[in-house]
């Protein structure tokens, strides 16, 4: 196991959709156990492979310990609801920034598991805007993007002047 360096905003792989995945292996199953470890210690409750540098279609979602941490290959939403809820978002790539971001209150994700099975999923409430905001993130939508212009300036500058001593 090992917690892998993440991407800051505005790295590159930040905005590039990742990867299909295609190869069930050891390989994937350890990129799997490394992004769970570096959400961890980030801390966070979500990461996509693109916050480590990878373009890689997987993400892990750990809302709290009893629910446990899930691994979700070649995501994809293949239904949402109508009714819409706002949420606080940001991001591990970001940190100590958010803002409040309209999403579905509901989906149905089409997803494989570590070993290649495809399987169908049905969420709300918070497991629901986590599951579109990492399969968002896969796609290179980055969380700021589902701002208004105003908004998703604000962060931005906020951001920058928060690490301005980290440069």
């Amino acid at each position: 196991m090992a917690i892998l360096p993440i991407v800051r905003f505005p790295h590159p792989a930040l905005a590039t959709a990742a990867e299909t995945i295609e190869r069930f292996d050891d390989d994937l199953r350890q990129l799997a156990t490394d992004l769970l470890e570096t959400m961890r210690a980030a801390p966070g409750i979500g990461i996509t492979a693109n916050h480590v540098g990878v373009l890689r279609q997987v993400m892990v979602i750990e809302l709290d310990e009893k629910s446990g941490a899930r691994t979700f290959v070649n995501p994809e939403v293949i239904w949402q609801s109508e009714d819409l809820m706002r949420h606080a978002e940001g991001s591990v790539s970001m940190p100590g920034i958010s803002e409040e971001v309209e999403r579905p209150r509901a989906v149905r994700v089409r997803f494989q598991s570590l070993s290649g099975g495809t399987l169908e999923e049905y969420a709300e409430g918070l497991m629901a805007i986590c599951l579109q905001h990492e399969i968002d993130q896969l796609s290179g939508i980055f969380w700021t993007q589902r701002l208004s212009r105003l908004k998703r300036e604000r962060a931005i500058k906020r951001f920058e002047k928060l690490t301005r001593g980290e440069r």
